[in-house]
């Protein structure tokens, strides 16, 4: 269905989107709206505030961050979803709005794959298998072994129900073999605290957020979900260097327009974004942030999408989550 959702979306894409010069010239004719589904502040709105000046001088129109947050940032993705697709309404989404809360909720008012143009994907980060200094293990084979001798006594933290750490830890749990009980809390600050005290044994958290607690010596960190290590942390290995093969997963972020917005328009923004990744200042910042930067094509971000689609659907399924 992914597959066939993925052929259609491309076909309505290429009708819709049909290149005419004077579009491209006279765009952009007013101001853009970038719309962030989080509140100011959150890693979502950091990239936006940081691309949208230099956008905005690029284009010579004002790039507004839009911030409407509000039920897993899918009030942003259903808005510019059904925004004219003119190329003045952009979504800056993620893996929760574009990946995760279209396979949970049945009536979240839009396709990711149909109702967006793909632009550009900003980066992606990987999360850290990390675990609580009272569980002495070292290493992911020994979190195995432990779980396999001892059923039903492991618990894992998240940030709460659907979100990266729980569909991770449900991935972990299928592909090791292994019971765990999920505890979700409120947030990634709940989860992370309840680790350093011991109320769980594991949890995957983003790097960002893990890798400083790692080297506090709060938490210790024993995998990273990447497919390559991360250069803020080689010493640590990956989940497949631990024993589990073709395990990886990241988490991105990226800028959608509605679907069907003029192609040269889509080209234009897709060059301007990535000019703008290049430049030494944001790409510190991202580094900072554990973020890496990409570099891709409208039609490569569209096919990673629709490849995490498939890939997480299963997840979804086999960790019972699903919404309204």
């Amino acid at each position: 269905m992914i597959r066939c959702a993925t052929l259609a979306a491309a076909a309505s894409i290429a009708v819709l989107s049909a290149p005419t010069a004077a579009e491209a010239q006279t765009y952009p004719g007013k101001a853009i709206r970038l719309v962030v589904g989080f509140a100011p502040g959150g890693p979502a709105d950091v990239m936006a505030r940081l691309i949208a000046p230099k956008m905005s001088a690029a284009l010579g129109q004002s790039v507004v961050v839009d911030n409407r947050p509000g039920a897993g940032g899918t009030i942003a993705a259903r808005a510019v979803a059904e925004a004219d697709a003119d190329g003045h309404t952009l979504l800056l989404g993620n893996t929760s709005t574009l990946v995760i809360s279209p396979l949970i909720y049945k009536n979240i008012g839009y396709d990711p794959l149909r109702a967006f143009s793909p632009v550009a994907r900003i980066g992606v980060t990987s999360n850290m298998m990390i675990v609580t200094n009272s569980f002495h293990v070292k290493t992911v084979q020994e979190v195995i072994a432990y779980a396999k001798a001892n059923p039903g006594k492991l618990n894992y933290a998240s940030a709460g129900v659907g979100t990266p750490p729980h569909l991770i830890g449900e991935m972990f749990k299928h592909r090791a073999g292994i019971s765990a009980v999920h505890i979700p809390y409120k947030g990634g600050g709940p989860s992370l605290q309840a680790m350093i005290a011991g109320e769980t044994q594991y949890s995957f958290e983003n790097s960002a957020v893990s890798l400083p607690h790692h080297q506090a010596g709060s938490v210790r960190a024993i995998a990273v979900t990447s497919e390559t290590r991360s250069a803020q942390a080689p010493e640590i290995p990956t989940m497949i260097e631990s024993g589990l093969p073709d395990f990886s997963s990241v988490s991105f972020t990226g800028v959608v327009a509605p679907a069907g917005v003029p192609a040269p328009i889509i080209a234009r923004l897709n060059a301007l974004i990535n000019e703008t990744l290049k430049t030494p200042e944001v790409g510190a910042i991202l580094m900072k942030q554990a973020v890496e930067v990409q570099n891709e094509t409208p039609a490569q971000f569209g096919a990673f999408l629709a490849k995490e689609l498939e890939r997480l659907a299963p997840v979804v399924k086999a960790a019972g989550v699903v919404g309204e």
